[in-house]
């Protein structure tokens, strides 16, 4: 059941690795393990995560439970190890966990690979959509004028960042905590699949982004943690670009903020029986969105090939955990259409 989900997830981390190391060759840069701004190095950052979900997972429920009786903690402890922690479910975790680092890690190099395999830039093409499509005018000044530039810049510059923690927590959840196995697979399946086409869109496209492009249009910005961001990756893109020692990670077609922002918003709506938290993804994904044309980190476009990335990923993910992508109320249809059946063949034998 689970074979062709874990086939998938080796043949990206194999595909994107493979590309990675030719990519170190032809530049002559070493692979490195990407810094991360949420609990330190990825190789660091998922086990911890990883540990910490299975501590929330059997310590409260062992104290609860055993309702803080001693000698009644093993065995309420060893019971959820074995209802839970299946061979099943350690095989998700591990195939999820190991796969999903090496297409992250491949990623990351390859995107700060890529201005030293080609230095043409399509920032110039996609402004002028931008204009067009809004008659003329700058997305990100029409959003400021409607927004505000103080307020507004604020909220969605932490919702902006949010992203960050968002990755490898969420990539936890469903590893560790989903009910259905499937449902995990589907996840990191999909998860996968979007980090390898946003790799590649990277190539396709290449661009700076607007905020970076035409910085003049943003400036009338408060002054957030996303200018800092910005301001942090504009240098470490210098220092990549003069020195050859160090990792950039600026490229914006297409955007994967967009991308998995609305990946996690999907498989919340068709995963999580939670009516709050779909509303709240779909929030998120939507104010994510603004905010990619707010600060001036993507063009429309980027945000529409962001979205074609989710909804591609999360089919071809779905393809490999084996979900039947059927509509709402198609059980109660099935379930009707089978009394009728039931129903006109005892009258028939009658």
């Amino acid at each position: 059941m689970y074979r062709r989900a874990q086939l998938m997830l080796v043949g990206n981390a194999l595909l994107i690795g493979v590309l990675a190391i030719i990519v170190s060759e032809a530049t002559d840069t070493k692979l490195v393990d990407p810094e991360g701004s949420f609990l330190g190095p990825t190789w660091l950052r998922l086990p911890l995560l990883l540990l910490g979900a299975l501590a929330l997972d059997l310590v409260p429920r062992t104290l609860w439970d055993s309702r803080f009786k001693p000698s009644r903690m093993r065995a309420v402890l060893v019971t959820r190890v074995k209802t839970h922690w299946t061979r099943d479910r350690i095989t998700l975790v591990a195939f999820g966990v190991i796969a999903f680092y090496i297409v992250y890690v491949s990623y990351r190099n390859l995107k700060s690979a890529l201005p030293a395999l080609t230095d043409r830039q399509y920032d110039r093409d996609l402004h002028y959509i931008d204009r067009a499509l809004f008659f003329g005018h700058e997305p990100g000044v029409v959003l400021q004028d409607i927004l505000g530039t103080h307020v507004a810049a604020w909220g969605l510059s932490y919702i902006y960042l949010w992203f960050l923690p968002l990755v490898p927590i969420a990539v936890t959840c469903w590893l560790v905590w989903s009910r259905n196995l499937l449902y995990g697979y589907w996840f990191v399946c999909s998860q996968a699949i979007a980090w390898t086409l946003g790799t590649a869109s990277y190539y396709a496209l290449p661009t700076l982004g607007p905020g970076i492009a035409y910085p003049y249009v943003y400036q009338p910005l408060t002054h957030t943690p996303t200018t800092d961001l910005m301001e942090a990756l504009v240098n470490a893109r210098y220092k990549a670009l003069w020195t050859g020692d160090s990792a950039q990670t600026i490229a914006g077609f297409a955007s994967l903020h967009v991308a998995i922002t609305l990946l996690v918003a999907l498989m919340v709506q068709y995963t999580v029986d939670n009516k709050i938290l779909r509303r709240l993804f779909w929030i998120n994904c939507a104010c994510t969105c603004v905010a990619t044309l707010y600060f001036g980190w993507h063009y429309v476009a980027d945000d529409v090939a962001g979205v074609m990335i989710a909804l591609t990923s999360f089919y071809l993910g779905g393809l490999a955990s084996h979900q039947a992508f059927r509509r709402k109320g198609h059980a109660k249809r099935e379930a009707a259409r089978a009394r009728r059946t039931s129903t006109e063949a005892s009258s028939a034998s009658v």
